[in-house]
Formats: structure tokens, sequence, C-alpha cells
């Protein structure tokens, strides 16, 4: 006599962390629901009897947020109001043992690439036909590709390779089938993310071929925008460049995380770069460029950072009015190469200099901002919020970079629909405009 195989009503996915940790939500609802389960994401209503936390183990703050929301939902499971509770992500990654000795109630916990043996506790298949089939969580005009996972750069900051393994990219083929799904299905911006872009191909071709995979994928019928995240300026190549300026589709824009200006700390961050070929980089990409955004984060606080490399940081950016900057605190990771010396600034330092580092770049932006007053961009509209159609410029990435605010009033769009926007007015990360008829 066959038994039945029990199924839970419904399954929701709780993602943390950063955009790659999404799309990894996505394949594995994807997975799920070719299992025929009922699969959410983030659903604020507790009518789901399984639940999966997807972590993030980068730095103390994500950190402390992924256990926070683990222990929410134990808390849950006690109560009765769930039956399961599995964890996944960077954080399970890392802190495994620990993890399953603090909190008992979750069920199972697995690493960033032990999806077949979570889907496997569920009764369900990992199925190879759903490759390129992702079913994705954020609006439908825009989505992450992910082209590769893990990294080697050796960063002495960066616990990354820890939790994510070694470089390994996708192929092509398998990439480009995904795009054009994507695109079948709506999407018209792809956002290219992975731990290091420019590292793409050198295991599977043996050679760097990011700018290959730009053309083959600017030739996707319905894909407008191409858009790159996450680009290491070591060594960079330059036919990206080449590819951008050839290429309509693809953004004029670069996510080139820094880090750090004073050779010291770049010394310390074992960035296998100097501040003179990161200006040289800088210039050599406005050069080819004209016009490009450039995105870039710095770590203020790593250990032997002193006040006159923080000086340097802060002459560097005034100096190249970057047209967006990210700012994150140091944390001292276990297993990473900085955590071999001294925690050596005090956390109200490090804080201290984070805001005057974002003090900066705040007027950077609006004197930026303020020069576009009259210029007219090509804008994609994601949402309408209050009196206002919002929308983003090439220079604009979901969520991290500044927006458009076209009022309701007065225009109307269709909501991820691209529309000429002559600027009429700024602030320090908002620009105001009105449609050209």
């Amino acid at each position: 006599m066959k038994t039945k195989t029990f199924r839970p009503d419904k399954i929701n996915v709780i993602t943390l962390g950063c955009s790659k940790n999404l799309v990894d939500s996505e394949n594995l609802i994807t997975q799920l629901r070719g299992n025929d389960y009922k699969v959410t994401h983030e659903r604020e209503e507790d009518d789901a009897n399984v639940v999966i936390i997807n972590t993030c183990g980068f730095i103390d703050l994500a950190k402390q947020e992924s256990i926070d929301t683990i222990l929410q939902h134990a808390e849950s499971k006690k109560a009765g109001d769930i039956d399961k509770l599995y964890v996944t992500g960077c954080l399970s990654q890392r802190y495994k043992d620990d993890l399953e000795q603090e909190i008992p109630e979750v069920d199972a916990f697995f690493g960033t690439l032990e999806m077949p043996a979570l889907l496997a506790r569920l009764n369900a298949d990992y199925k190879h036909e759903l490759l390129g089939e992702r079913q994705i969580t954020t609006l439908p005009h825009y989505a992450y590709l992910k082209i590769s996972e893990g990294c080697n750069r050796t960063c002495a900051f960066c616990a990354i390779p820890l939790m994510r393994g070694q470089h390994v990219s996708r192929p092509i083929e398998e990439l480009v089938a995904e795009a054009k799904n994507l695109a079948r299905r709506g999407v018209k911006e792809l956002l290219l993310i992975a731990q290091e872009l420019t590292y793409y191909g050198l295991d599977l071709y043996k050679k760097r071929e990011l700018p290959r995979l730009l053309h083959a994928l600017a030739d996707v019928e319905g894909i407008e925008w191409i858009r790159l995240h996450y680009a290491y300026p070591s060594k960079f190549p330059l036919e990206i460049l080449d590819a951008m300026a050839e290429r309509a589709k693809i953004c004029n824009y670069l996510d080139l995380p820094l880090q750090h200006a004073a050779d010291n700390v770049l010394n310390l961050m074992r960035r296998q770069i100097t501040r003179a070929e990161t200006e040289e980089l800088i210039e050599t990409i406005r050069q080819k460029v004209p016009g490009i955004a450039l995105r870039t984060t710095f770590l203020v606080g790593h250990p032997g950072e002193t006040e006159a490399d923080f000086e340097t940081l802060l002459d560097f950016v005034r100096r190249h009015a970057f047209e967006r900057v990210g700012v994150f605190q140091y944390s001292h990771e276990e297993g990473t190469r900085a955590h071999d010396l001294p925690d050596d600034v005090p956390a109200e330092v490090k804080a201290a200099r984070a805001q005057r580092l974002m003090d900066v770049q705040q007027e950077i932006s609006l004197a930026k901002n303020e020069a576009k007053i009259g210029q007219v961009f090509k804008t994609i509209f994601d949402r309408k919020e209050g009196k206002y159609f919002v929308g983003r410029t090439e220079a604009d990435s979901p969520e991290v970079d500044n927006e458009v605010l076209v009022p309701a009033k007065s225009n109307y769009v269709r909501l991820g629909d691209f529309a000429q926007v002559r600027i009429t007015g700024a602030e320090e990360f908002d620009l105001f405009g009105e449609l050209v008829q």
C-alpha cells in the first residue's frame, strides 16, 4: 500500500542580505513550486506552516538581523504557529555548528550551496530542467542576473570566500538562455551581479570573458538596460568599457567598490592596488565612457586606519566626485586576515568617520543633481508613491541610488515603462521632473 507523502500547506521564504541572496531565494522558490509547493516570499500574514530563512553573515549588523529573525520564528514554532523552521544562507554556512547548539528549535541548517539537500529534506526533487526558469521577486520589469558564485580575491576584511567558496562562472549559453526567459516575462533591465564581475570566465574559458558575455546579453530581444555591479578595480579589464561604449543597452554605469584611497590602508586590506593606480583607472574610465555614473563603496575604520589615512580618503572623494557612494564601517570578522590585527579604531570613531564621509558625498550629490536641472533623461518607472510616479535614470540602480519623482497629478506613465523626463528640481538624493510630451 502506497503511503501518502506529507506536503505542507504553504512555505514562506524570507531573504536577508544582498541581491545575490535574493537570487538564491528566487531559485529555491522556483524549485519548490516546480515540486507543487505553495510558496510565498516574505509574506507578512502568518498563514505558512513552514518557514525558510535565507540568512546573511557579512558584517555584525547583518549577522544580528539574521539571528533576530531566526529567534523570532523559533518563538513562533514554540507557540505552534508554524510546524517547521529551516535556515540556509551565509550565516548558516559559517556558524552552523554554533547555531545548532544555540537555537535547537530550527529543524535543520543548510549552507550556501546545499539547496539540493534542503529540497530533499522537504521531499522535493532538484529539477535541472528548471535552471534558467527563475521566478523573480523584484518588480516585474527588472531582475538580477548572477553570473558567477564565490570569490578568489584575498581582501583582508572580507569573509565572503569563507561563506561562498571559490569563484565559479556560469556558462555564457546558460546566462543568455536565462536572460531570454526573463525578457519573455517582461523584464527590461538586467542587473549583473557576482562577488567579483571582472573575474568572469577565467575558470571556464581561461581568460576574462565579461565583454563577450555583455555582447551576448545585449543581443537578447526585449532587454533594454544592462547594469554592472561589483567590479574589482585591480587589473580591471578595459575591454568592458569598449563594450559599454559600443552597445547602447549597456548602461553607462559601473559599480566599482574601491574600499579606500590611502596606500597604507589599501595595503592592509590586501587590495592589490595603489592610490595612483586607482586614480589612473578612474581617469581612463571617464575618458573611455564620457558621462559614466561611477558608484563605489568605502570601508572606514579598518585596523590600522589613522586619522591621516581617513583625511586622504576624504580628499580622494572630493577630488573624484563620484556619482554614487556607499559607506560601511569595519566589522572584525573571525577567519579573515584582518582579524589577526588589533581592531584599533573605536566604534564611535568608525561611526563618526562614516558620517563625515557621507556628509562630503551629500554635497557632491546635490551639486551633481542641480547640474541636471533642465536636462532630459530616459527614465524607467518603478512605482507610484503618494503624489508621485517614482523612476530611475540610467545612472541609478534600484533601491541603492537616486530616484526621479514626477507629479502624478499632471503626468501619467505606466509602471515598468520608459519615458523621457525633463529635470525641474533637485535635492541631495532625489530629482524632480516632468514628462516630455
